[in-house]
């Protein structure tokens, strides 16, 4: 069954994650990362991350890191990005659980600095 709406995440650069219900659409889901759409799936979780698929690109601000079991940043989202959830071969909404999770996950914005050739991430 496909849902006609989802309830995700926003996490915009600079600010905290927001819950937010949107339309079930490829359309909404461009809208709301600002383009042609990429799904990065880094986590354990039945999550995924929808993130523009151009977004370093065309220099849209750095916004999170993705990091590794140790904590290692391996790759930073630029943009707007979405967390939503995943059934089957479809997005689904975030169980509230899940919301709750990565809401603290990505709770504080962070900038980016290269030190020492690796990048250290600073939480504002």
């Amino acid at each position: 069954m496909h849902e006609s709406t989802l309830t995700v995440l926003r996490i915009a650069p600079g600010k905290a994650p927001e819950a937010v219900t949107i339309k079930n659409t490829l359309e909404a889901l461009q809208a709301e990362v600002g383009g042609e759409i990429e799904a990065i799936y880094p986590f354990p979780e039945e999550a995924a991350v929808v993130a523009h698929g151009e977004a370093k690109l065309i220099g849209l601000p750095l916004n999170r890191a993705l990091t590794d079991d140790s904590g290692v940043v391996y790759d930073i989202i630029a943009g707007t990005f979405l967390v939503v959830g995943l059934k089957r071969d479809n997005f689904a909404s975030l169980p509230p659980e899940l919301q709750e999770k990565f809401a603290k996950r990505f709770a504080r914005p962070e900038a980016f600095v290269r030190m020492d050739g690796k990048i250290a991430v600073i939480h504002l």
